[in-house]
């Protein structure tokens, strides 16, 4: 089992930053792509960024340009860094990731942190 801990949500005012990480526990497991997610009241979950082991990154357009992601393959954790923060961002931000042991691939979900933006 793979544990996908959340942390850095919180109230932000409009233009503003936050940084999300998230750490994978786990001794036996290889993390390969890890990701972030979010899911706004009445809508479905989206995707906001995904970073494979290598470094290579994908992004939503809606998030392009002002979104960064990254992650520290040592620590198993992967962060989004968010600036010019819009009320739209607004969202349970979910992280993601694919982990391998032997042949199999699972993947896991974190319990979600709040991201507010608003004045």
């Amino acid at each position: 089992q793979v544990q996908l801990v959340e942390s850095g949500g919180g109230l932000v005012q409009p233009g503003g930053s936050l940084r999300l990480s998230c750490a994978a526990s786990t001794t036996i497991f290889s993390i390969n792509t890890m990701g972030w997610y979010r899911q706004a009241p009445g809508q479905q979950r989206e995707l906001v960024a995904t970073i494979t082991k290598g470094g290579s990154s994908d992004y939503a357009d809606s998030v392009k340009d002002r979104f960064s992601i990254s992650r520290d393959n040592a620590k198993n954790t992967v962060y989004l860094q968010m600036n010019s923060l819009k009320p739209e961002d607004t969202a349970v931000y979910y992280c993601n990731a694919d982990a391998r042991l032997w042949s199999r691939t699972t993947n896991y979900w974190g319990q979600g942190t709040q991201v507010t933006v608003s004045s």
